[in-house]
């Protein structure tokens, strides 16, 4: 059995047995952001990335007591663009299914910030003001008869995304419930526009992760200023707010769980194809990482090297124009470095050691430790 394969058996019986692939470790040490961010690397894996209300759950258990605000993997940074996500966890925006009225989002013009969607009687999408108040959309995913709900009460986009996740269970996302014949059938029946779960920001995760969950306080839209790019969750309910990076904080690191340990790191030096044949010999084969799930469990593991780069199963191919994995997986999760890959015969994927462990080409004869996978 592949090892991706086995994360997703060990995923699926984590929804029985609720078990949990990563832990989360509270750090009552004072530093600031980048310190905490350091920190982390070092001893763990990355500052925390909580990905929905389960994971905020274990936050505010583990730092029980302490009534400071502490710092996670959230970061704002003027060079980011915005970004559009769905406010539903596990939902992936695509440029590709969106519904835009023509000419929208147009941030009216450029003179107002329109960070979030709404939707008209014809399915069609709007940008708007996060602050407007308005109608709004509910998903349900208890309530098998009904699974969506029209509020009329007026609320802001924030608003209505807590009144979502409290009494239901998020605001309505992804083009799959959008598209569903009981939506269509709510918004046919309403005089007015409506908040959905369409939303962007140009805030990142630390560890390089996509994931849509946000846990704002209220104040979030007014408290937004220049100097306050990093984010904290505090005190009622753990919700977050956004602070001065610089500002000394207690913080809140996480640790992947080797639940079933499939990869070695083996320190010896080799070529790529070195690597390759020994691991093919010795074991299975160079490891392949196919989602951020891999990426985590690897990440963890090559801080052991003693190279800054290991070698890991993706290849370039002259002849076809294009990366593959030598498993024969098709590479579609990616992560690599900035200005990575610009193609070019006799290249190999290699990860970094340190830092963000982005993948960077590297020429097939540089010697690296490598991973490999086991039988």
């Amino acid at each position: 059995m592949q090892w991706s394969l086995i994360l997703l058996f060990l995923m699926a019986q984590c929804c029985f047995i609720d078990c949990q692939l990563y832990q989360f470790h509270y750090i009552k040490e004072n530093k600031n952001w980048t310190e905490a961010q350091q920190y982390c690397r070092e001893k763990h894996t990355d500052l925390a990335t909580p990905t929905n209300m389960k994971d905020m759950k274990r936050l505010i258990n583990i730092s029980a007591g302490d009534q400071r605000e502490s710092w996670i993997g959230l970061i704002s940074k003027r060079e980011f663009t915005r970004t559009w996500h769905w406010s539903l966890p596990g939902v992936e925006f695509s440029e590709s299914e969106t519904n835009w009225v023509k000419r929208e989002p147009n941030d009216k013009g450029n003179q107002i910030s329109e960070n979030c969607g709404i939707l008209n009687k014809n399915m069609s999408w709007e940008d708007t003001s996060c602050t407007n108040p308005s109608a709004f959309l509910c998903y349900d995913e208890t309530n098998k008869t009904h699974k969506y709900h029209l509020i009329k009460d007026m609320k802001t986009w924030q608003e209505a995304q807590s009144y979502c996740r409290e009494k239901h269970t998020d605001l309505i996302s992804g083009t799959k419930q959008r598209q569903d014949e009981e939506v269509k059938k709510l918004m046919k029946s309403s005089d007015s526009i409506a908040h959905f779960g369409l939303f962007r920001d140009n805030w990142r995760w630390s560890d390089g992760s996509s994931f849509s969950f946000r846990h704002w306080n209220n104040d979030f839209n007014s408290q937004q200023e220049n100097s306050h790019r990093c984010a904290a969750t505090g005190v009622g309910g753990g919700r977050w707010k956004t602070d001065a990076c610089i500002l000394d904080k207690p913080f809140i690191g996480y640790d992947v769980f080797f639940a079933v340990d499939n990869v070695i790191l083996v320190k010896q030096k080799m070529t790529w194809e070195d690597a390759l044949t020994y691991c093919r010999d010795h074991h299975h084969d160079l490891v392949t990482i196919t989602n951020m799930d891999d990426q985590r469990w690897i990440q963890k593991k090559v801080k052991n090297a003693s190279t800054p780069f290991v070698w890991t199963g993706l290849r370039y191919t002259c002849t076809l124009d294009f990366w593959f994995w030598v498993s024969d997986e098709v590479v579609i999760y990616k992560n690599w470095a900035k200005g990575e890959p610009m193609d070019d015969c006799d290249m190999s994927g290699a990860m970094e050691t340190r830092g963000k462990h982005k993948w960077r080409k590297k020429n097939d004869l540089e010697e690296f430790n490598f991973l490999c996978t086991k039988d």
